[in-house]
C-alpha cells in the first residue's frame, strides 16, 4: 500500500511544551465564517473568555476518535489542545460533558514564558469589548440550529463534539506515519508509545481481517439489578468495583439502564477516587439533542479514557470523563 509522501513534523507546527497566547476577538472573528466555523471546527462561545490569555500546549490534535460514525482514527489539521482547557457548557445550556477544547493554531500565538499571573477568565484582556461582544453574537446564534432526528425537525445543538466529524480528517489504519507523529511532536512519551505501538501492531491486522472484534463488554445479569442508590455528592471518595461486579450488572449488550461500560474504564476497576460531579443534561454527538439524565451518573476526579486500550483510538487526545453508574462504585470513608 502506498501513501502520498507527507513530512513527520512541519518546523512551524506547534509541539506539546510550546506557550502559546490566544488571539484577540477580533483576530479570531476575522477567521470565522457565518458559522462561527473555521475549515468545519466551531469556536465555541466558551472560548471567549480565554482571548488574550496564555497556555501552555498539551498535545495536537493529530489522533482522535469518531464516537459518531466509528470511522476510526482521524485527525484534526491544524489544530491543538491547551493544557486541560474543557467546555464549561455555559454557551449551550449547561451541558455538563466537559469535552476538550480544539484551537486552531491560527487562533493562536507564539508566546513567551508563563512568568506572571494570568488576568481572570472573566477580563478583558484583548482591550477590544466591541469585537468581543460581535464574536459572541455570531457564537451564540449559530448554537442552535434545525436538524432532522429520527423523521422529524427539532431544535439541536452545535458545538466542536457534534462537528467534530466533518472538522476532522480519516487516517489510514495501517499507515504508521500518524502514531510516529504522537512521539515525535510530544504527544506522548517514549515508554507508553512503545507499549501501545506494541498493542497496536497485533490487533490492528487482526481487525482489518476481521479476526479480532471489539466492543462493548457483554453483562452476566440474568435478571433485574437491585437499585441501590448512593446518592453521591461532589467531593465524596468512592471505589471503584471489580470487573466481575459490575458485569453482573450489566446486560448482553454491555449496558446498564441505557449506559454501557466502555473496555476504557476497566483499567480503573479497584481504584479510589473523588466524586467530581452528578451529571444531568448532555448534547448528544450524534444528533445534537440535549438529553435530560433522570437516573444516577456521575463523574469522578482524574479518570477520562485514554484510548491506549481500544482498537481504532490508539493515543487519542480527545480524553473523554467517562460516566459511572453508582452500583459500579462503593462509597469509602
Amino acid at each position: 500500500m502506498r501513501y502520498a509522501v507527507r513530512p513527520i513534523m512541519r518546523d512551524d507546527e506547534l509541539r506539546s511544551g510550546d506557550i502559546v497566547t490566544v488571539k484577540s476577538a477580533a483576530e479570531i472573528l476575522a477567521t470565522l465564517d457565518g458559522r462561527g466555523t473555521l475549515d468545519g471546527l466551531p469556536f465555541m462561545p466558551e472560548m471567549v473568555k480565554y482571548c488574550g490569555q496564555k497556555f501552555a500546549v498539551d498535545r495536537r490534535a493529530s489522533k482522535i476518535c469518531d464516537t459518531v460514525h466509528s470511522t476510526s482514527s482521524r485527525r484534526i489539521p491544524d489544530a491543538v489542545l491547551l493544557e486541560e482547557l474543557r467546555c464549561d457548557g455555559t454557551g449551550h445550556d449547561g451541558c455538563q460533558a466537559e469535552c476538550r477544547l480544539f484551537w486552531k493554531e491560527v487562533w493562536l500565538r507564539r508566546a513567551g514564558p508563563v512568568d506572571s499571573p494570568r488576568p481572570p477568565a472573566s477580563s478583558a484582556t484583548d482591550g477590544d469589548d466591541a469585537a468581543r461582544a460581535k464574536l459572541l453574537e455570531l457564537l451564540a446564534r449559530n448554537v442552535k440550529r434545525t436538524a432532522q432526528v429520527e423523521g422529524r425537525p427539532a431544535e439541536c445543538y452545535a458545538c466542536q463534539a457534534t462537528d467534530l466529524y466533518t472538522a476532522s480528517k480519516h487516517i489510514r489504519t495501517l499507515d504508521p506515519r500518524p502514531y510516529v507523529r504522537e512521539y515525535t511532536s510530544g504527544n506522548v512519551p517514549l515508554g507508553r508509545f512503545l507499549k501501545v505501538v506494541a498493542r497496536a501492531a497485533v490487533r490492528e491486522p487482526l481487525r482489518k481481517v476481521g479476526i479480532w472484534a471489539e466492543g462493548p463488554l457483554p453483562g452476566t445479569r440474568t435478571g433485574p439489578v437491585p437499585d441501590e442508590p448512593l446518592h453521591l455528592q461532589p467531593g465524596e471518595w468512592v471505589q471503584i468495583k471489580s470487573k466481575e461486579e459490575i458485569l453482573a450488572t450489566l446486560n448482553e449488550k454491555g449496558k446498564n439502564r441505557g449506559l454501557w461500560f466502555d473496555v476504557e474504564m476497566l483499567p480503573f476497576c479497584g481504584g479510589t477516587y473523588r466524586v467530581r460531579k452528578r451529571v444531568n443534561r448532555i448534547i448528544d454527538e450524534r444528533n445534537g439533542k440535549l438529553i435530560h439524565i433522570k437516573s444516577d451518573c456521575v463523574m469522578l476526579e482524574g479518570v477520562a479514557c485514554s484510548g491506549d486500550n481500544s482498537v481504532g483510538r490508539w493515543f487519542c487526545s480527545r480524553a473523554i470523563i467517562p460516566y459511572w453508574r453508582e452500583c459500579w462504585l462503593r462509597r469509602v470513608a
